[in-house]
Order: structure tokens, then C-alpha cells, then sequence
């Protein structure tokens, strides 16, 4: 499943234009040079990606956790399960989640942060912006971290994020470079396509967790087991 992190990523990439997509056509110009432009941009988006991977060992740790306790399978359920909530919680429901949890005052550092190198003239500050960008709420990255728990361990996690990053890659690149080459209505159009891609993935975990000994798809929780073991003996 962990395919399934690019997937949401290339799909779900508008949406990130409407979140992201000032951020990346505001980026500073460093230099005179048409490569450090280039180079810049690669670099912003370089600094979201790592930032996801990182987000993702965090959720890998937390699922392997779980793994541990022999519930390799209420892992994926778990997965499909935080997936839905996430699409139908209310938006205001989610903004007091943040304020409960303590949250808001990292947000509000961050976003100190990131005026800060939008400031400076360098490509480095560029891939801190990227890395800032990170972490910013996003109810989209809070989806794919919520498939991320699932992934086999914590550096599966890492690469279901970074394929999740990657599959945003191309759009928010082009976006970064003119923001003009996406039209609104097709923005909007594949923003109202996100949250049926996300009620697919939940689906697919869901039922991945279930052990309905479908190949591939849902194997049995026996043989998911004598797998897992046989993966420690070696």
C-alpha cells in the first residue's frame, strides 16, 4: 500500500495549489541567474518532502507500536478509520483540536519562521521555507499521515511520505515557477475530487485489515503473521 502515498499525492496535488500555492508563487527570486531561480524552487520543494518523510517517522513509530502489540491488522482498520474522520469532521471542530492540543503556538512560530526567511536572499532559506511549509496545517497532509501509520515500520512510513511529497512534486513546481498555468476551475475541480480519493484509501485499508484473504489486497491475518515472522527470523 504504500503506492497508495503518491497516488493521493498526484491527485490530491491541486488541492495543495489552493493551501500552498501563494507560498510557492511568493518565493523570493536569489540571484540573478535563471539556474539559481530553478535551483531555488527545487529547493523549496525539496524542504516540503523531507519535512512529510519526517512526519511520517513520527507516524511509523506510533503504527509499529501497535505492530508490536500483535495488531498488525487493527493497524490498517485504525488507518481507514482516522481517514474518514478526517474528511467529515467539521473544519471549526479541527481548529479547536488545535487549540486544545497546543498546537497553535508551534503554528504561530512557524509562520514567525517563515517570514523570517521569505527575508533573506539565499537558496538555503528557500529550503527552509520549504521545510517550514511542512508543517503547516493541512487537513490533506493529515490524511496521508493517517495511511502513513499502516506502512511496514517506520522507515516504510518515511517512504509512503516522501512518495506522497513526490506525488505533489510536479504540480506545486509548476505553480512555483507561474501560478498561471493552472486555472481556477480546474483547481477547484480536482479539490472536490479529494475527498472521494480519501474515502477510496480508507476503503482499501479498511478492508486490508479485515483479512478476507484477497491477495495482495486483504490477506489473511494468519498469513500476515507467518510473514511478519518469517521477515524477523531473517
Amino acid at each position: 500500500m504504500i503506492w497508495a502515498g503518491f497516488i493521493f499525492g498526484l491527485v490530491g496535488s491541486f488541492h495543495c495549489v489552493g493551501m500552498c500555492g501563494p507560498i510557492a508563487m511568493s518565493l523570493p527570486f536569489v540571484g540573478s541567474t535563471g539556474w539559481r531561480y530553478y535551483a531555488g524552487r527545487l529547493l523549496y520543494n525539496s524542504g516540503r518532502i523531507v519535512t512529510y518523510a519526517l512526519l511520517g517517522a513520527l507516524a511509523g513509530a506510533f503504527g509499529e507500536s501497535l505492530q508490536m502489540a500483535g495488531l498488525q491488522q487493527t493497524v490498517s482498520i485504525i488507518s481507514g478509520i482516522l481517514i474518514l474522520l478526517l474528511l467529515v469532521l467539521p473544519v471549526t471542530l479541527k481548529g479547536r483540536s488545535a487549540t486544545i492540543l497546543g498546537t497553535d503556538r508551534l503554528m504561530n512560530w512557524v509562520r514567525r519562521r517563515l517570514g523570517y526567511y521569505f527575508q533573506q536572499n539565499s537558496l538555503s532559506s528557500l529550503f527552509m521555507v520549504g521545510l517550514l511549509n511542512g508543517l503547516l496545517p493541512c487537513g490533506f497532509v493529515y490524511i496521508a499521515l493517517a495511511g502513513a501509520i499502516s506502512a511496514p515500520g517506520v522507515g516504510g512510513a518515511m517512504l509512503y511520505m516522501a512518495l506522497f511529497g513526490l506525488g505533489t512534486f510536479p504540480l506545486m513546481f509548476l505553480v512555483s515557477l507561474s501560478g498561471k498555468l493552472i486555472s481556477l476551475k480546474m483547481r477547484s475541480m480536482f479539490n472536490r475530487a479529494v475527498p472521494y480519493v480519501g474515502m477510496v484509501l480508507a476503503v482499501l485499508f479498511i478492508v486490508r485489515g479485515l483479512g478476507l484473504g484477497i491477495p495482495y489486497l486483504s490477506p489473511k491475518i494468519a498469513e500476515t503473521t507467518a510473514h511478519h515472522t518469517e521477515m524477523s527470523c531473517h
